[in-house]
């Protein structure tokens, strides 16, 4: 057994104190005053260390409560639904609350590991995988090819990178605005965007040529 853990070691033979959550509460309640005090009576760099991380805290504070403050805002929704139908894939779209939620989540703080790609890589990189808007994809079941517009990249086996800048080369897959074929799922949904490997170079060909694979990401209730 390690030597730094004797305490844990007593706590899991003898258990706690039986005071122990009543001075745990105590000891929190006193946090307060006890920045206040340091706060007045501390000097020199152990006072700059301490305003610098009470003003992280408060900018962290501030933006927690500007986001509760977005997902309590009432929708400027219409009293009366209108009598226009909207098909189901567009309900979302219809309700501001909606929107709302979803700007506050897009706008979350990254975790500890997320980092964004160096600006040169996106300068040079990221208009070559933007310039193929469609690709010729063939159906290897009804053996025909068509021309479909390319929804995003899913997966780039050549560099973690190229997957996240979005760049299109050989084997990468692809997501695929099948809509326009018309296939509908066993369960009666209309199939809206299937993936695509891609199976020629594109930065020399020109253009993207990809094979159909049986994947369904999303479906339309029709």
């Amino acid at each position: 057994m390690p030597q730094n853990e004797y305490m844990d070691r007593w706590r899991k033979l003898h258990g706690r104190r039986l005071d122990h959550e009543e001075k745990a509460r105590k000891k929190t309640a006193r946090e307060g005053h006890k920045a206040s005090e340091d706060a007045q009576k501390l000097t020199g760099l152990r006072a700059k260390l301490m305003q610098k991380k009470r003003h992280h805290e408060k900018i962290q504070m501030k933006k927690q409560i500007k986001a509760h403050e977005e997902r309590n805002v009432k929708s400027s929704a219409p009293a009366e639904p209108s009598s226009t139908p909207l098909p189901q894939y567009l309900l979302d779209r219809s309700n501001p609350t909606n929107a709302k939620a979803l700007s506050s989540d897009r706008k979350k703080d990254g975790g500890p590991d997320f980092t964004r790609r160096p600006v040169k890589y996106e300068r040079f990189i990221r208009p070559m995988g933007l310039r193929y808007k469609k690709a010729n994809v063939t159906h290897p079941e009804l053996g025909v090819t068509v021309q479909l517009p390319i929804i995003s990249v899913k997966k780039n086996p050549q560099n973690p990178m190229y997957t996240q800048l979005g760049v299109l080369t050989k084997g990468t897959i692809i997501e695929v605005n099948v809509s326009e074929l018309g296939l509908v799922t066993a369960g009666g949904k209309v199939v809206w965007g299937r993936w695509a490997q891609i199976t020629n170079n594109c930065e020399n060909d020109g253009c993207v040529n990809c094979s159909l694979h049986g994947k369904v990401f999303m479906a339309l209730v029709i």
